[in-house]
């Protein structure tokens, strides 16, 4: 079935200036989007720090120019010409290549891959879809790997989530908590503490414990955690593990590099699990989905983002690049 869609969109474009990828809001058409099997109809999209370096042009994120920017979309399939998708539903994109290689969801219109959609679960508006967006279905992701290795359990030791007031860490912190886990969170902003309690975390240890140089085994404290900083963070969370536990990493906010040792593998056993959410299959995509509208607490979703115009996104890309943003920032890209 097919839709109408004559008129010309807004959209947010990276560009090649002088050699150097630069980013502008921008009219375009149908004629301008690439022939996949789907159209759907974006409603929101959201703010990833990868977003924020490609946006703010402080990153090379998009490797192929001229690109949309945006690695997530939530909307309506308007048009279709693949059997497992009909207008009229509801659906969500995370990563795949968008924003780097493929167009992203910062348009109002997108032509997507049909293997690229979920079907967003009935517990969620398209709003709340991108409240949760690649950062919360990454820490979907890094829960789903912790229980399946074995390393956490509720009344065990404590699980650490490092980058705690961002993105991952907050849908991380809400999802541990509801599970019974004793949640610590790492974070560098005491004014965040509050909220995360909110969230469910029980103690807390300030990002620049974490961030020091520390000896490749340290007292045991941590069943298990979640990081998005990676780096020296990454290294003394490891070295921080119990006999068997592990550590799912998903991010790099900090620092790609791993600073360290085998020694905590080797002489406690500890995993580190590591977490792409980008080319992720599509049953772990329907788990982590799953996951998330069974253990997401709707009032802690709500308390996790803001919603903006699409045209804030400039600004909103250079402070999450630059950590001034809790939680998510949500795109309304109908505004």
């Amino acid at each position: 079935m097919k839709a109408t869609v004559t008129e010309r969109f807004k959209a947010f474009v990276i560009e090649d200036v002088d050699g150097k990828p630069k980013g502008a809001f921008k009219q375009i058409s149908r004629a301008d989007l690439p022939d996949n099997d789907v159209l759907v109809e974006v409603a929101y999209s959201t703010v990833n720090y990868k977003d924020g370096l490609a946006v703010s042009g402080k990153g090379r994120i998009a490797r192929k120019l001229p690109l949309v920017a945006g690695i997530d979309l939530a909307g309506t399939v308007v048009e279709s010409r693949s059997p497992d998708w009909t207008p009229g539903d509801r659906v969500v994109v995370n990563g795949w290549g968008l924003s780097e290689t493929q167009n992203g969801g910062y348009s109002r219109y997108q032509s997507v891959k049909p293997e690229w959609l979920i079907r967003l679960p009935d517990a969620f508006s398209l709003e709340e879809a991108m409240g949760i967006g690649t950062a919360g279905y990454t820490a979907a992701l890094c829960v789903e790997a912790l229980e399946s290795w074995g390393a956490i359990k509720p009344g065990g030791a404590e699980v650490l989530v490092t980058g705690a007031a961002g993105g991952v860490g907050s849908v991380a912190v809400a999802l541990l908590a509801k599970r019974g886990y004793a949640v610590t969170a790492s974070t560098g902003r005491p004014e965040t503490h509050e909220y995360l309690r909110g969230l469910g975390a029980t103690s807390f240890v300030e990002r620049a414990a974490l961030a020091e140089k520390g000896g490749p085994l340290q007292k045991e404290r941590w069943a298990g955690g979640v990081d998005s900083v990676g780096g020296t963070t990454l290294v003394n969370a490891l070295a921080q593990t119990v006999w068997g536990g592990a550590i799912a990493a998903c991010g790099l906010a900090g620092s790609a590099d791993l600073p360290g040792t085998v020694i905590p593998h080797i002489l406690r056993s500890v995993t580190l699990i590591g977490i792409d959410s980008v080319m992720a299959p599509a049953d772990r995509r329907a788990a982590a989905w799953a996951r998330l509208a069974r253990d997401l607490d709707r009032k802690h979703l709500a308390a996790m983002y803001e919603v903006h115009p699409f045209d804030a996104l400039p600004g909103l890309a250079e402070r999450i690049v630059a950590g001034q943003i809790r939680g998510r920032a949500v795109l309304d890209l109908t505004a």
